[in-house]
């Protein structure tokens, strides 16, 4: 299933923290390349995370739509000392090829490659970490295929119906299909326009906006998500959207019986907080961590506050 694989060397910020990464490409079903990166050495002379049987904890992390990495900033390296790390693309996004099938672009098609990311990295225990529309893609990896699943992490997120509950209306869900409309008559147009917009502008709007903190958050934290936002294919994009507010979860949330985290902002704009609140009632083993002031990048705005949260989750549940 492998394309390529190749190793390179990276050192935290952090002087303690050593970092063996290793990228690759996994294949999904109809054969779209999937970009994958691996960190699987973590704090020098501590082991990575085992589970009782003496065999090492994966995390796959899981991104947004639209999103290729910005948000494991800090828990790429805070969790190294947890459990060998894999971060992955979703097909159209970053370094994974564009679909193959483009009517393979709904949250079943990314969980059913997340699960053949899975068999690509030695189909070892896991824990699946989701950040917004990655909430979504995490739980229907686990309706797909629950075997050897041991946690979840839902970060910012719901689960589902997306478009009907941005900014806590159907507004994006009832103005999407005219928006794709006008970019699927002038694909070419529209493409150019979007690659075209400046990226400190589209900075200083974000910060304005209210959508994140601005007195918590790092600017070039965000910088990283606007870069990659203007290189997608719009249409496609918006096609994937569409798709994603097709998709919930919620027939399914009562027999997720292993244990998650959820962790959500008060001050969440994009998945307002309370659909957090609804998602980790319905799961039965979950545990609900609500950060005031946070917003939808919560662990970049409170990196600590996240961070501590998800390694008492690892000690107390996963590792025990």
């Amino acid at each position: 299933m492998t394309s390529s694989r190749t190793k390179s060397r990276s050192r935290a910020s952090d002087t303690s923290v050593i970092g063996s990464v290793s990228e690759s490409f996994a294949l999904g079903a109809d054969g779209t390349r999937l970009y994958v990166r691996e960190r699987s050495q973590s704090l020098r002379d501590q082991p990575a995370g085992v589970v009782g049987d003496g065999v090492p904890i994966t995390t796959i992390l899981c991104d947004g739509i639209c999103c290729d990495g910005y948000i494991w900033k800090y828990l790429w390296n805070d969790l190294a000392t947890l459990t060998r790390l894999c971060h992955w693309h979703y097909r159209g996004h970053g370094r994974s090829a564009a679909p193959l099938d483009l009517e393979h672009i709904g949250v079943p098609a990314h969980a059913d490659d997340l699960n053949r990311v899975r068999l690509h990295l030695g189909d070892t225990p896991i824990v699946l970490m989701g950040h917004s529309m990655g909430c979504q893609v995490v739980l229907e990896a686990y309706r797909q295929r629950p075997e050897k699943i041991r946690g979840l992490v839902l970060l910012c997120g719901s689960s589902g119906r997306l478009t009907h509950t941005f900014h806590g209306t159907d507004l994006l869900a009832r103005v999407l299909p005219r928006v794709l409309r006008v970019a699927e008559s002038r694909p070419g147009l529209v493409r150019g326009i979007w690659s075209r917009i400046p990226i400190q502008a589209a900075l200083k709007v974000a910060l304005r906006s209210g959508e994140v903190d601005k007195n918590l958050l790092n600017p070039d934290d965000l910088v990283p998500y606007l870069e990659h936002a203007t290189h997608m294919d719009l249409l496609l994009f918006l096609r994937m959207l569409r798709a994603a507010g097709d998709y919930s979860a919620d027939d399914f949330l009562s027999s997720v019986d292993i244990p998650t985290l959820v962790v959500a902002g008060n001050n969440d704009t994009f998945t307002p907080h309370h659909l957090a609140e609804r998602m980790a009632a319905a799961l039965p083993r979950s545990e609900l961590l609500m950060i005031q002031s946070a917003t939808h990048v919560a662990p970049l705005e409170h990196r600590e506050a996240v961070g501590n949260r998800i390694a008492q989750f690892y000690a107390e549940k996963i590792l025990a």
